[in-house]
């Protein structure tokens, strides 16, 4: 995969923000995404080896539309900035995410923002031993890889069902359970890429191990 190529067609089109450009450089794009399905079967059959609970996923599976979706963001513009892809992706499972873009390329994985049945299941999960999942989030090599639980909207106090001095009151106020590595492009241009994502990988997955056993027990 050349990543030096699909980081310049981002730029243009980026520069080119229409239907107009893509349609002229519709070959250039349809060559980019077939190399990235190809690099991400490659890397789906790797990380398939890790353990037995992987889904595999291949990468026209896998791989997401570069088209926003303008019904309901119709002030974005018409094409992302970026490539995206989930592996692993187990139906109602914890997200394993790839993007390569110009502003993130990053790793991310877990719940964003889960349906209301989902996220309870997550804090019914936290209730029962909330501790296991805060030494998952505690461990120093997790903490160097991801720092904390990805920012987002949280609930002022305790969810409905939870006490305000519940112990693990900090982590039921999420409504997000998700982690992100973020990366340079220098970082997705060197030879041992596809090593660095194998090896962030292995670090979430306990965390998104524990989240799947919350929402299927």
């Amino acid at each position: 995969m050349d990543f030096k190529d699909l980081f310049r067609f981002l730029e243009e089109l980026q520069q080119n923000n229409n239907k107009e450009w893509m349609d002229a450089n519709r070959k250039w794009y349809r060559s980019l995404r077939h190399d990235f399905t190809v690099w991400l079967d490659d890397l789906d059959l790797t990380m398939a080896q890790l353990h037995d609970d992987y889904y595999p996923t291949p990468g026209k599976k896998g791989i997401n539309r570069i088209n926003n979706n303008l019904m309901f963001h119709p002030n974005k513009p018409v094409y992302k900035d970026h490539f995206g892809a989930g592996l692993d992706k187990a139906p109602q499972t914890a997200d394993f995410y790839i993007e390569i873009g110009l502003k993130n390329c990053l790793l991310a994985g877990g719940f964003w923002r889960p349906d209301p049945k989902t996220l309870r299941s997550i804090r019914e999960g936290i209730d029962y031993d909330g501790e296991v999942l805060q030494e998952i989030l505690d461990k120093p090599s997790f903490q160097k890889t991801f720092g904390n639980l990805y920012e987002d909207e949280k609930l002022t106090n305790a969810p409905k069902g939870f006490s305000n001095d519940h112990p693990h009151i900090d982590l039921l106020k999420n409504k997000t359970f998700a982690v992100v590595h973020e990366m340079t492009q220098k970082e997705v241009l060197q030879p041992n890429f596809k090593e660095k994502i194998v090896k962030v990988y292995q670090e979430m997955l306990p965390f998104r191990q524990y989240l799947n056993r919350t929402v299927t027990v």
